[in-house]
């Protein structure tokens, strides 16, 4: 599965820092705008899957960019989130009207975001939001939970799922231990590096029986990755 384009047109740079931070960490791949022009110069260059508009962007506004992109028929259907500080009805209403498919208020909280990002994206463009990833002979299913390789139900717990979930996103890249813990437990909680060794134990254990490679591949004093060969 092909991993989602998404632009951040925002020209505050530590909430665009942000968003690319939280983004990245959910599996998206990310490129940041600054201005409405560099917006619509980097849309026109990277055909993105869904584009983060800040209302009040230098150069050309957010509402411009919109009512461009709509005009053209490459990008006439390119779902637009816009993100702004004005909350009145009326500007939400032109927000909507110009072509927006939806409308966040800041400040928002990043969990909203993601959650309006992911339903954009299984509304307009069904592929992209794909519930399902497999990689080799694994396959996740994100909605329900489930886990199978070979055909038959791997039994994981919740923290062994996010962990899976998370590497199956990236299969071949190697994640540090803090890296890991950033992304399965967060980074706002204190968890001792060596409780991944612990989890990507069990997580082996539950996804490998006698006869099966191990898809999990340890990188010395680096980290741990879901190994493209295995």
């Amino acid at each position: 599965m092909s991993i989602p384009t998404i632009i951040i047109a925002e020209d505050e740079d530590a909430l665009a820092t942000l968003l690319q931070y939280n983004l990245e960490k959910e599996g998206y791949r990310v490129l940041i705008a600054g201005d409405g022009e560099e917006a619509l110069m980097v849309i026109d260059e990277q055909k993105p899957d869904i584009l983060l508009l800040d209302w009040m962007l230098p150069k050309v506004s957010g509402i411009e960019v919109c009512r461009r992109l709509r005009q053209k028929t490459e990008t006439r259907n390119l779902p637009i989130l816009m993100l702004t500080a004005r909350g009145e009805e009326s500007d939400r209403i032109r927000g909507l009207d110009t072509g927006a498919d939806d409308y966040v208020v800041k400040p928002f909280s990043m969990t909203e975001l993601m959650a309006r990002i992911r339903a954009v994206l299984r509304r307009i463009r069904p592929g992209l939001a794909d519930d399902r990833l497999s990689h080799g002979d694994i396959i996740v299913d994100r909605v329900a939970h489930r886990v199978k390789r070979q055909g038959r139900e791997v039994h994981l717990g919740p923290t062994e799922f996010r962990l899976l979930d998370h590497l199956i996103q990236h299969p071949g890249r190697v994640f540090s231990r803090e890296q890991l813990l950033d992304a399965v437990w967060g980074s706002d909680v204190y968890v001792e590096a060596r409780t991944v060794d612990v989890h990507i134990g069990r997580l082996r254990k539950a996804l490998n029986n006698a006869t099966e490679v191990d898809p999990i591949r340890t990188v010395r004093s680096a980290g741990y990755s879901l190994d493209m060969e295995a």
